[in-house]
């Protein structure tokens, strides 16, 4: 089954153009979202993903109507070839049927990985130089009221409360909150 893929940024803008262009590739389901592509949680992307079968080819006008950012093309992609659905871009060309729409794909993913770890190593180097220049002192520990801490640990430890429960009334994050009792009991 050919299922298309439609969306645009907002409830004012139309769908005309690409609903023409579902139709005229003999597109059997569309499923269209109008909302920002700025993340994967749409509605309809979701119920499309929901709705695709082995066999399925997922078509889209253009990639950048299924996902903004590379890492989630990627994975959307990654979603349907684990589920046996195709993918088909056509205005980039791309078609995961053949060697090289799987070959532009996987030189997407590597551009991307490139992208990332160029990223990463930016930002080591520029911290490094800001904690040799004394200007970086790391992100600033939150406060925590210190009475209200002991109470809850205790209360932990003799297993009156969970640690998620604990976490949740201090406000922590589960690395905070075990570097927290790392440090806690280290005193």
């Amino acid at each position: 089954m050919k299922v298309g893929y439609v969306r645009v940024s907002t409830e004012e803008q139309n769908t005309i153009r690409q609903e023409v262009l579902m139709h005229d590739l003999g597109v059997d389901k569309i499923f269209i979202d109008k909302a920002s592509g700025k993340n994967t949680a749409r509605r309809e992307l979701q119920n499309m993903l929901e709705f695709v079968r082995v066999g399925d080819t997922v078509i889209v006008e253009s990639y950048s109507r299924l996902a903004r950012s590379t890492r989630d093309l990627l994975d959307i992609v990654e979603t349907l070839k684990s589920k046996g659905v195709e993918f088909i871009s056509k205005k980039e060309s791309i078609d995961t049927c053949t060697p090289a729409g799987r070959l532009m794909l996987t030189i997407f993913a590597g551009l991307y990985q490139f992208e990332r770890e160029c990223t990463l190593e930016r930002q080591a180097e520029g911290i490094a130089e800001a904690k040799k220049a004394g200007k970086y002192k790391g992100r600033k520990p939150l406060d925590v009221d210190a009475d209200k801490f002991k109470e809850l640990y205790g209360k932990w430890k003799a297993g009156r409360i969970t640690a998620v429960a604990m976490q949740k009334e201090l406000g922590l994050t589960a690395p905070t909150f075990y570097r927290r009792v790392k440090a806690y009991e280290g005193k």
